[in-house]
C-alpha cells in the first residue's frame, strides 16, 4: 500500500509535459532563422531591377546579361565615343542602297536567279538599314518579283519598258539605261542614302559595307576584275595618300602591266563602275557639292554620268577607303565574253531580244 501511496504522491507532485508546447517552439523558432537568414542575403541584392538592366548595352536583350562581365567599362566607353571610335548610342546609321542591274539576254536569264539569291544572302548579312534596287526588264518581272518578296529584305524593283538589242546590251547600254533608271527613281523619291552599283558577280568582305557609310560625299576603293573564260585578273581602282586620292591606276596581274589615267576631260581614265559610291543628295542638290555647268543638255541629263565625271575627275570629292586604298574588298567575275561571228556571217547582236 505504502507503494502505491507513493506512487502516487510522485505523479501527482510531478506532472508530465504536453509535447505539443515543445513542437510550437520548435517551429517558432525555425521560422525566425529562415527570415533572419532570408532578409540577411535580401540585403545584398540590388535595389530594383534597372540596375541590372544599367550595365547591359543598347539594343541587348535581358538573355545576354551573362556577357555583361565582359563589357568595358564606361569610363572607357566614353572615351571611345569622343574619338569616334565607336558609335554613340541610339545614333542613327546611314541608309546604304545597293543597286543591282540584270541582263536581259536569253543566255543570262537562266543564271539571273541564282545570282539575286546570292546577292541576296551577302546583303542579309549587312546591318540595317539597307535598300535593295533592283532593275530589270518588263518581260523578266514576274519570277523576280517572287524571288524578291522571299529574301526577306527591303527591296525596290524597278521595271522599264525599252529594248535593247544583244549587241546593245554587250556594249553596256541597257546596264548605263537601268542605273539612270535607279538614280531618277532616288531623285524622285528623295532617298538619302550613300549609292553602290552592285554587280551580281560581286564578292564582298563585309567590312566593306561599313566602310560605305563613313562616305560623306564620294568615295572610291579597287576592284579585282577576274574573267570567267580566261586565267586574268585587273585590279582597278584609286591611287592614295591615306583617305586623299592622287589619281587612278589599273593593273593586270597576269602580265604584270601597270596603267594610269589622269584627270583631265581630255584623258578620263576608264573607271569601274563598282569601285565607287556617292551621297544621294548630289543628284538633287547639286550646288551644295559645288557641281559645275554642263555644254551639253543632253549629258546633264545624265546622272549617272555625271556621277562618273565627278569621281574621275574631281579628286578633292572623294574619300579613299579603305585608308592608302591599299586592301581589296570588293572582287567581281565579268560575264563571259560575246560569242564569235558564225559561219552566216550573223552575229548574236543582229537578233532582237524577244
Amino acid at each position: 500500500m505504502g507503494s502505491a501511496m507513493e506512487h502516487a504522491g510522485v505523479a501527482g507532485g510531478r506532472p508530465k509535459k504536453s509535447p505539443g508546447g515543445s513542437q510550437l517552439w520548435k517551429k517558432a523558432l525555425l521560422h525566425s532563422s529562415l527570415c533572419f537568414v532570408m532578409g540577411f542575403f535580401t540585403g545584398f541584392a540590388p535595389s530594383s531591377v534597372s540596375d541590372w538592366r544599367s550595365v547591359a548595352p543598347v539594343g541587348v536583350g535581358s538573355s545576354h546579361m551573362v556577357r555583361t562581365p565582359h563589357l568595358i567599362s564606361g569610363a572607357v566607353n566614353r572615351s571611345l565615343l569622343a574619338r569616334g571610335v565607336i558609335p554613340a548610342p541610339g545614333a542613327p546609321q546611314p541608309l546604304l542602297v545597293v543597286v543591282t542591274t540584270t541582263e536581259s539576254t536569253p543566255t543570262a536569264a537562266g543564271e539571273r536567279a541564282a545570282m539575286l539569291t546570292r546577292m541576296a544572302h551577302t546583303l542579309r548579312l549587312v546591318p540595317p538599314p539597307l535598300l535593295w534596287v533592283v532593275v530589270e526588264a518588263a518581260p523578266d518581272v514576274p519570277a523576280t518579283a517572287k524571288l524578291l518578296r522571299d529574301t526577306g529584305i527591303l527591296y525596290r524593283h524597278l521595271t522599264y519598258k525599252e529594248n535593247f538589242t544583244a549587241a546593245e546590251a554587250a556594249a553596256g547600254k541597257e546596264r548605263h539605261h537601268q542605273r539612270n533608271t535607279a538614280l531618277e527613281h532616288i531623285e524622285r523619291h528623295r532617298l538619302a542614302a550613300v549609292v553602290h552599283f552592285a554587280g551580281l558577280g560581286d564578292v564582298y568582305e563585309l567590312r566593306f559595307f561599313d566602310q560605305l557609310r563613313q562616305i560623306s560625299t564620294f568615295g572610291a576603293w579597287p576592284v579585282a576584275r577576274m574573267s570567267r573564260n580566261e586565267r586574268k585578273v585587273v585590279i582597278q581602282g584609286p591611287a592614295c595618300s591615306s583617305s586623299k586620292v592622287l589619281g587612278w591606276f589599273s593593273r593586270d596581274l597576269s602580265n604584270g602591266t601597270t596603267g594610269t589615267g589622269g584627270g583631265t576631260a581630255a584623258t578620263s581614265p576608264e573607271i569601274d563602275v563598282h569601285g565607287f559610291a556617292f551621297n544621294s543628295s548630289v543628284l538633287w542638290d547639286p550646288e551644295r557639292w559645288g557641281r559645275y555647268p554642263t555644254s551639253e543638255p543632253d549629258k546633264s541629263q545624265d546622272s549617272m554620268r555625271f556621277v562618273q565625271q565627278v569621281v574621275a575627275e574631281d579628286y578633292s570629292k572623294v574619300k579613299g577607303i579603305p585608308p592608302d586604298c591599299l586592301e581589296i574588298m570588293v572582287w567581281g567575275v565579268d560575264a563571259a565574253p560575246a560569242t564569235a561571228p558564225s559561219s552566216s556571217g550573223q552575229t548574236p547582236g543582229n537578233k532582237r531580244r524577244r
